[in-house]
């Protein structure tokens, strides 16, 4: 389908087949008997550098010990005792510049222990033949409030709920799992692993549901505060950051975390609408993320542009790799000036830009890149939250995520610190920690 205000968008661009091909698992999962070789490698290093970078303390040599003496399902309790989404981690976060860059083989040989596969492969293993792996402590009678169903809610709660509190999870989306299931790229996470994973967790007990509930429409951080024991807010960012360039309105130009997130709930994504020749502004995952599923949809060209060079884009090597392996072009130094078009996005207009005392400068030399579909990936913004002292556009926190707030605690993307899954589920893992200390005190 073809509308006529956006004639180079439309769906069905390659057979269903072929999507479904191109949309596969992007690393398949080990054998047994792979990931015991895999697991040979490993030094079982003394003070090991790759559980220093892990940002939820996994203890890593452990688990690939576990691993090589055929004992995945110990291996994945060591896992999730510290990361309770660790089958998600594995998947989707940078592995490659957390524990294996550090990774002492990575330093001699230039091909570290595959930590992340290793990690997958010892959760999906007790996912597979197990029921939920910790048991529920007796309830306390507190209650706690969790907003925001992304990675730092659901590790709060899970903690939470562990500890015997009783936990009401609220979104303001019907499914939780957050960026977990809105906002990864779908080749990363195939089979609704997100929504499997989230499922699963939930089988400690003790944790209601309540979707489709927002922070500042149906609920105030007051009633929250007053009704229940504690409150956590993991809201993550709502806000989508603006072009801010002439023609950035035009039929075309749209934000790259609302397609992800309309790719990741299709039931049928050769129904999924493309343009022919896709520009994505930005440099980050979310840029690499939509402008390779873009190429897996069928458009013809695509194009990342970033404002600086390619070292400074927040999507790793790695990242960068695999998007140019299926085709995408990235042009560093370069930012938007113009969408061009009549009605709808035809052609952008970019600058070449450079750095001069430290600060980004146009040098007024110029280029056009054909483009019936602009994707804005240039960071998101939190949706303003009253109550809480803020740092900068962030909600500011102390220690495990206390808030100025007596009785509120925050973490995950909607405060300062690396906007990744694995530091998403610690923050929430601790703020839940000091709740409890908080509230058995």
């Amino acid at each position: 389908m073809t509308s006529p205000l956006t004639p180079g968008i439309a769906a069905g661009r390659l057979p269903a087949e072929e999507i479904a091909r191109n949309f596969a698992d992007l690393h398949p999962a080990y054998d047994d008997h792979e990931a015991q070789v895999a697991a040979d490698r490993c030094y079982f290093c003394h003070d090991a550098p790759c559980i220093t970078a892990c940002p939820t303390d996994i203890d890593i040599p452990l688990f690939i010990r576990q691993i090589q003496t055929g004992m995945p399902e110990a291996a994945a309790r060591t896992i999730l005792e510290q990361n309770i989404l660790g089958g998600m981690c594995a998947r989707v976060c940078p592995t490659e510049t957390l524990c294996e860059e550090a990774c002492v083989r990575e330093l001699a040989e230039g091909k570290p222990v595959e930590i992340g596969r290793l990690q997958r492969h010892a959760t999906d293993s007790l996912m597979a033949r197990q029921g939920h792996p910790f048991t529920r402590a007796p309830e306390t009678g507190k209650r706690v409030a969790v907003v925001g169903a992304g990675p730092a809610g659901l590790a709060c709660a899970h903690r939470l709920a562990m500890k015997g509190h009783a936990v009401d999870l609220y979104d303001a989306r019907d499914k939780p799992g957050g960026l977990n299931e809105y906002g990864i790229a779908a080749y990363k996470t195939p089979q609704d692993f997100a929504a499997r994973e989230v499922e699963w967790l939930m089988g400690i007990g003790g944790i209601t549901w309540k979707g489709g509930q927002s922070l500042g429409r149906e609920l105030a951080l007051e009633t929250l505060r007053a009704e229940y024991d504690a409150v956590f807010l993991g809201v993550g960012l709502g806000g989508v950051n603006d072009l801010g360039v002439e023609g950035a309105e035009r039929d075309g130009v749209t934000d790259a975390v609302g397609f992800i997130a309309d790719l990741r709930q299709a039931d049928d994504l050769s129904a999924l609408p493309v343009g022919r020749n896709v520009v994505v502004i930005g440099g980050g995952m979310t840029a690499v993320d939509v402008a390779v599923q873009s190429r897996l949809l069928g458009a013809e060209n695509v194009t990342i542009a970033y404002r600086r060079g390619r070292d400074r884009m927040g999507a790793s090597r790695f990242e960068q790799d695999l998007a140019t392996s299926k085709g995408v072009r990235i042009i560093d130094n370069v930012m938007p000036v113009a969408v061009h078009g009549n009605g709808a996005a035809v052609e952008i207009e970019l600058e070449y830009t450079a750095e001069r005392d430290g600060r980004l400068e146009g040098t007024g030399e110029r280029l056009r890149l054909p483009a019936d579909q602009v994707f804005r990936a240039i960071g998101q913004s939190l949706v303003p939250v009253e109550g809480p002292e803020m740092d900068g556009r962030k909600i500011a926190v102390t220690g495990p995520g206390r808030t100025s707030l007596d009785g509120v605690w925050a973490g995950g993307d909607c405060t300062a610190g690396e906007d990744l899954t694995v530091v998403a589920v610690a923050e929430g893992r601790d703020a839940a920690e000091d709740i409890h200390a908080r509230l058995t005190a």
